[in-house]
């Protein structure tokens, strides 16, 4: 592994010029105007996952985004790795707040800017590189394949498929996924856990179409304003989620284990310094690391209806409507919390109004065993290239398909991200440091190593 440090070393400006190229292609799954762009960006990956190194490399077809899928074999008897990661990215909006062109990244203060630079082209780059300075070494101990998929940002419909029709195609000893964050540079941590995601959109139809809102104003039901109500009242003034039979499934900790779950360090001075907030709010009784770690959670992501260009329009639309995230913890399924919130939403809205609810989509939350051969060789990788154990970190946000990969094919994901809090994804300003991209292509190697030699 000291050839591919080195050459991992000598070769990293390239490493990232080529980054840059990947970041400059649009590829945006949810608007159906990029569908060349994220062809294009699957056979971008392909091409240079050959160039690295791989037997084979393909841009296989699937009834949405392509998925590239490439291998390579140094002992049919040796383990093998399934790399997970992917190459859409979420829009950009809202445009006029980023301070460079998200697609035309730009390195800035020892961090990479663009959509993407994190989220996860940055990171699945990392794996690329990585395998890249093993091969060029003969440094690789394990079999290695690649499984980028285009459409994690819309819930991966089209992967759930590609998985039950490719078993035998996937089959591997562990998925390695680097799609989620670290405590800090200073504390790193690996990723035990991750949060379940149920995703909604509600509309709120009144009149059948726009009415002056003088002549009609009080008199019949305004959708915005009922729309307002309605999302207001799914969580009450304790931060509690106020569907019938959201928590009945949820597992409280018990004191030893919030008090474990505590010890991570946290600032919440230093939380709401960073995020320019007065204070925080969410559920009364637990902390904010609880509260994104291990609490589920709802939130409107998006609400709009009426006018909203420049200057005045004085109407009640006609319509209104809103896009609802829920997180979920272990043991929640976001089916069964799907049907409870349309059955809720659907009985608290007046008769003035027609309600539409539809699920979006949705993933199960998943927990990866600390005690798994995987997970012990990413902590010593990890403490080799920090100089510092990691601690398990029980993560908020939501990668649905994890889950179903071991549904579907029966393996575990060891979940090995170098994301910070501070990179941005999902909004304007997106950045990478170049100091996590550096360590992540270093600590790659040895995971590699270390899980070759473990039983």
């Amino acid at each position: 592994m000291d050839k591919a440090k080195v050459y991992i070393k000598e070769n990293k400006e390239r490493f990232i010029s080529e980054l840059l190229d990947l970041l400059r292609i649009p590829s945006i799954s949810a608007q159906s105007e990029r569908k060349p762009d994220m062809q294009r960006c699957a056979e971008f990956l392909a091409a240079a996952l050959v160039k690295a190194g791989a037997d084979r490399a393909d841009v296989l077809p699937t009834e949405g985004n392509p998925v590239v899928y490439a291998e390579k074999t140094v002992d049919p008897g040796a383990k093998t790795v399934l790399v997970y990661g992917h190459y859409d990215v979420m829009p950009v909006d809202p445009r006029d707040e980023w301070r460079t062109e998200p697609f035309e990244p730009v390195i800035r203060d020892g961090r990479i800017w663009g959509r993407g630079a994190d989220d996860d082209k940055g990171q699945l780059w990392m794996h690329a590189k990585a395998f890249e300075a093993m091969c060029a070494t003969d440094s690789l101990p394990c079999n290695v394949k690649f499984m980028l998929e285009g459409e994690e940002e819309i819930g991966s419909p089209s992967l759930y498929g590609f998985c039950e029709q490719n078993k035998e195609l996937l089959k591997a000893d562990i998925i390695l996924v680097s799609d989620t964050s670290m405590i800090s540079m200073q504390t790193p941590s690996i990723t035990c856990g991750l949060r379940g995601l149920a995703y909604m959109e509600v509309e709120v139809t009144g009149p059948d179409k726009d009415l002056h809102s003088g002549l009609f104003g009080g008199a019949v039901a305004n959708p915005a304003n009922v729309l307002a109500r309605l999302v207001a009242g799914l969580v009450d003034e304790n931060g509690r989620v106020t569907i019938p039979g959201f928590y009945d499934d949820v597992r409280e900790l018990t004191p030893a284990e919030r008090e474990a779950f505590n010890k991570a360090p946290f600032s919440l001075e230093d939380y709401k310094k960073s995020l320019k907030i007065g204070d925080v709010e969410g559920e009364a009784g637990y902390t904010t690391l609880e509260r994104t770690g291990v609490r589920p959670s709802l939130d409107v992501n998006g609400i709009w209806g009426g006018y909203t260009g420049e200057g005045t329009k004085t109407v009640i639309p006609s319509k209104a409507s809103a896009k609802i995230s829920m997180r979920l913890v272990p043991n929640q399924d976001y089916r069964k919390i799907s049907e409870l919130f349309e059955k809720h939403f659907r009985a608290i809205a007046p008769e003035s109004v027609k309600v539409v609810v539809k699920s979006l989509h949705g993933g199960m939350p998943y927990v990866a065993p600390t005690d798994m051969p995987a997970y012990k060789a990413a902590e010593k990788a990890v403490e080799a290239t920090f100089g510092k154990k990691p601690l398990p970190f029980y993560s908020g946000g939501s990668i649905p398909i994890i889950s179903g990969f071991e549904s579907i094919l029966g393996i575990k994901s060891l979940l090995i991200g170098f994301g910070l809090a501070e990179d941005a994804i999902h909004s304007p300003n997106e950045s990478y440091g170049l100091e996590q991209f550096d360590k992540g292509v270093e600590t790659i190697p040895l995971f590699y190593k270390y899980f070759a030699e473990s039983e």
